[in-house]
């Protein structure tokens, strides 16, 4: 199998626990790139916090891309592109807040480069410590958000977040996308998102078939980019419903997985 695209979850898949990339793993992806193969990162983070590891792996260089905000936005990084994008209107952002705060739940979204929140809570704070980025919290959260978002995630402890999923399925239908990056990340996106659709989105206009896409995940909002590739590869560390789909299990992300894996089937070492 040829393959012309690897698309890279990064929490838990490219990066290790202390959120860096092993000296393996990056060799092995610049001498994929070398090689030819398109990088894609994709991650539920916002762009601003996938940059840096994008920049790290020259992906500037070699005409790679970032997918961001569980695939609401696609980004070429030889010249900074927006390549597609898909908001959530400030209505339906009005509607998550009202029920989250009926659930005694948290709630943020990100205007620009910083995280506009609810209140301040220790799930926001995970969330700065991983992008980053700043966080706002305004005296009135519904007056502040005017204009359409990119993503939105209700957070609470891991319990709650099971309960308050599976209570709100018949109420948000289709009319978002929801799924979970980490246990006490509940994220909302356009409806017409998520990692699988914007990975085929760019794989069709760079003429790559989906047989042609390797793609590594762990989490259940990397479902459907494994699906959609030609081959969806689960890190050890997965959650079992991941790896219940995959095309093979690799090593984990503190073992080098992303690499041992890449060496195998694009670089056929």
């Amino acid at each position: 199998m040829g393959y012309k695209m690897i698309v890279l979850d990064l929490d838990d898949t490219l990066l290790k626990n202390d959120r860096t990339i092993s000296a393996r793993t990056k060799k092995t992806l610049l001498e994929a790139q070398a090689a030819g193969v398109k990088v894609v990162l994709s991650s539920g983070r916002p762009d601003f916090a996938v940059k840096p590891i994008a920049k790290e792996l020259e992906l500037e260089k070699h005409g790679g891309f970032i997918v961001s905000f569980n695939g609401a936005k696609i980004t070429d990084c030889v010249n900074g592109n927006e390549l597609f994008s898909a908001g959530m209107s400030a209505e339906a952002v009005h509607k998550l807040f009202e029920m989250s705060k009926a659930e005694g739940a948290f709630i943020h979204t990100y205007i620009g480069d910083d995280i506009i929140a609810s209140e301040m809570n220790e799930y926001t704070d995970i969330e700065k410590q991983i992008t980053g980025m700043n966080i706002i919290v305004p005296s009135d959260f519904k007056a502040y958000i005017k204009n359409d978002v990119v993503k939105v995630i209700v957070l609470q402890s891991p319990e709650k977040i099971k309960v308050i999923e599976e209570k709100w399925k018949p109420i948000i239908k289709n009319e978002l996308y929801m799924t979970t990056s980490k246990p006490f990340f509940l994220e909302f996106m356009n409806p017409s998102v998520d990692k699988g659709k914007s990975v085929l989105r760019l794989a069709q206009m760079l003429q790559i078939s989906a047989a042609e896409i390797i793609a590594f995940g762990d989490s259940c909002n990397d479902i459907s980019m494994l699906e959609a590739a030609g081959t969806g590869v689960a890190m050890e560390n997965a959650v079992e419903r991941v790896k219940s789909i995959a095309d093979y299990v690799t090593a984990s992300n503190e073992n080098d997985g992303v690499a041992l894996a890449v060496e195998r089937f694009v670089l056929n070492k």
